[in-house]
C-alpha cells in the first residue's frame, strides 16, 4: 500500500502497523499534548498569549470541566489503545494538542519548544509502534529554523507529518516570507496537517462556543484560500496538504470562488486556473458530524483525497467514526478509512500479531 518514500536523496521506508478487521482503519485527526513543553514556554515567555482569552464565562467553565476529564489521555497514550480498540481505529497519527504549537515565543525558544513536543511525540509512538504514527510541530515564526527541524524531524525522529496552524502571530502561511517552508515540505514528501486553534478575530464568537464551531472552520477557510489565491498551491502541486475539520467551508461554496476568478482580474494575480482545480489537490478530513455533508465531500472532493479523522480525544470528536463511514461504497470506504491516510503517511499494513 506504501511505496518507499525518497526524501533528499534518502529513503524512508514504510511503517508497519496492525490493521485488524476488513479495512486498514487510520485517524488522521488526534491529538497528544507534551507537558514538558508548555512548563519551558512559561518559564521563558511571561504572560503568552491566550487565544481563547475572549470566550465567555460558561464556554470557560465547560472547557475545565473538559479538560480535568481528559486530561490523562491528552496528556498520555497508554489509556487511548483501549479507545482505539472501541473504536475500530487501527492507528492514530497524533499530532501536537493545537495550544502547542508556540508561534508567539522568541524564534530560539519556539524551536527548543518544538524540540521538546516532536521528541514527546516521538518517545510516544515509541511505546506503541505498531497503533500510533507520529506528527511533530516546527517554528514557523522563522523559516529556516522551521525547515530545520522539520528536516530533523523526518530524519532523526521517524515522524512522518508536521502539524501546523492557519497563521503565524496573524501573518498568512502564504507570506513570501514562508514559501521556502512549503518547497522544502514538497521536496522532503512530508505531510503537512493544518488544524487551527479558534479564530483571529473571535470577539464575536465569545458565546455558545461559537469560537470552536464556527471559528476553527472559518481560519482553515480563510488560510486555504490565501494558500489558492496566492499561488502557493500553483507553485507546489505535490505538496502534501491535510485540512482538519472537512476543509472548513470552502468545500461547501467553492463556486463563488471560481466565478470571481472568472470575473475579476484581482483574482487572477497569482494563479493559472479555477480555484477550485487547486482545492482538490489537497487531502481534508471527514470530520463533519453529517452524513450528507460527507456523502457531499465524495461527490465534489473525491474519496482519493479524504481522510477519516475523529479529533480524539475532545468532546468536539466524532463518536462514531468507522460506523459514520458505513454507508459508503466498499471501494470510497477502503480508501477513506485508511488507505489514502496510509499512502501520505508511508505505512504498510500487516495482519495483527496480538
Amino acid at each position: 500500500m506504501a511505496d518507499t518514500i525518497s526524501t533528499c536523496g534518502q529513503e524512508r521506508r514504510p511503517i508497519p502497523v496492525e490493521q485488524r478487521g476488513k479495512h486498514l482503519v487510520i485517524d488522521i485527526h488526534c491529538h497528544l499534548n507534551v507537558a514538558a513543553a508548555e512548563a519551558y514556554v512559561r518559564s521563558h515567555v511571561d504572560n503568552p498569549p491566550d487565544p481563547l482569552a475572549f470566550m465567555s464565562a460558561a464556554s470557560k467553565a465547560v472547557n475545565g470541566k473538559l479538560f480535568a476529564e481528559i486530561g490523562k489521555k491528552l496528556n498520555g497514550v497508554d489509556d487511548r489503545i483501549a479507545d482505539m480498540d472501541r473504536l475500530g481505529i487501527d492507528v492514530q497519527a497524533i499530532s501536537p494538542s493545537p495550544g502547542q504549537y508556540y508561534y508567539f515565543a522568541p524564534p530560539e525558544v519556539g524551536r527548543e519548544a518544538a524540540r521538546i513536543v516532536n521528541e514527546g511525540i516521538a518517545e510516544a509512538v515509541a511505546r506503541h509502534p505498531g497503533r500510533l504514527v507520529g506528527m511533530g510541530t516546527v517554528p514557523l515564526q522563522d523559516t529556516g529554523m522551521a525547515i530545520a527541524e522539520m528536516r530533523r524531524c523526518v530524519s532523526d525522529l521517524g515522524l512522518r507529518g508536521i502539524a501546523i496552524s492557519s497563521h503565524v502571530n496573524g501573518g498568512e502561511l502564504a507570506d513570501p516570507s514562508r514559501r521556502a517552508f512549503f518547497a522544502a515540505a514538497e521536496e522532503l514528501g512530508v505531510l503537512l496537517f493544518m488544524h487551527p486553534l479558534g479564530f483571529t478575530h473571535g470577539h464575536r464568537l465569545a458565546e455558545h462556543y461559537l469560537d470552536n464551531i464556527l471559528g476553527n472552520p472559518m481560519e482553515s477557510t480563510i488560510a486555504l484560500s490565501h494558500l489558492i489565491f496566492g499561488g502557493v498551491l500553483d507553485a507546489h502541486p505535490g505538496l502534501k496538504l491535510c485540512v482538519a475539520h472537512g476543509g472548513g467551508y470552502l468545500p461547501g461554496y467553492w463556486g463563488r470562488m471560481d466565478h470571481a476568478y472568472r470575473v475579476r482580474e484581482d483574482c487572477r494575480e497569482h494563479i493559472s486556473r479555477e480555484p477550485s482545480s487547486y482545492l482538490r489537490q489537497v487531502w481534508l478530513d471527514t470530520l463533519v458530524f453529517d452524513q450528507d455533508q460527507l456523502d457531499s465531500l465524495v461527490r465534489t472532493h473525491g474519496s482519493d483525497r479524504l481522510c477519516l479523522g475523529t479529533d480524539y480525544p475532545f468532546d468536539m470528536a466524532e463518536p462514531d467514526p468507522v460506523g459514520f463511514h458505513a454507508r459508503l461504497d466498499e471501494a470510497d470506504k477502503q480508501k477513506i478509512l485508511g488507505q489514502n491516510a496510509a499512502a501520505l503517511l508511508g505505512l504498510a499494513p500487516g495482519s495483527c500479531s496480538c
